[in-house]
């Protein structure tokens, strides 16, 4: 049998899901579709500068950046994730220096993970709020003292 995370064998019925970070949802969908445009952007390169790069320099080079992009992705919750991804943006921007279509392709996805950031970091601040909002209901109103519960003995019909 398989050895359970720290999480399985925490786990009790009952217990409440944590919730993702929708901010972190959209910065892994940014960066994994980054690391599938350095591949292709690879291939594009040595397809295209054949002659002024080594094969094995530009496929080192660019297999090592996807990687990079996608491996980015589990550190995204932590406080320097963001800040890494904001390095990628760059360097994926400064890959107009060998191909100069990236310049383009990598301002858009710095707009698309600026936007995928600033939109994730509102959406999870709106379900924070939420969840306090539905505790706090919860606590004033206890399981069992709803309306369409039946009055207990002793009491009396208006």
């Amino acid at each position: 049998m398989a050895k359970l995370t720290k999480a399985q064998r925490e786990w009790r019925p009952g217990m409440p899901k944590k919730r993702r970070s929708t901010k972190v949802m959209f910065a892994s969908t940014v960066l994994l579709l980054e690391a599938f445009v350095v591949l292709f952007g690879t291939l594009a390169v040595f397809g295209l500068h054949r002659n002024e790069f080594p094969p094995a320099v530009v496929f080192s080079v660019g297999i090592g950046l996807c990687l990079v992009f996608v491996l980015t992705c589990a550190v995204l919750s932590k406080p320097w994730g963001v800040a890494l991804g904001w390095i990628l943006q760059l360097v994926l921007i400064l890959g107009g220096i060998v191909e100069p279509a990236m310049y383009v392709v990598g301002a858009l996805f710095a707009v698309a993970w600026w936007y995928g950031i600033r939109t994730g970091i509102r959406i999870d601040r709106e379900a924070a709020q939420r969840e306090r909002e539905q505790a706090e209901w919860e606590a004033a109103h206890p399981a069992g003292s709803g309306p369409d519960q039946t009055p207990g003995p002793g009491a009396r019909n208006a």
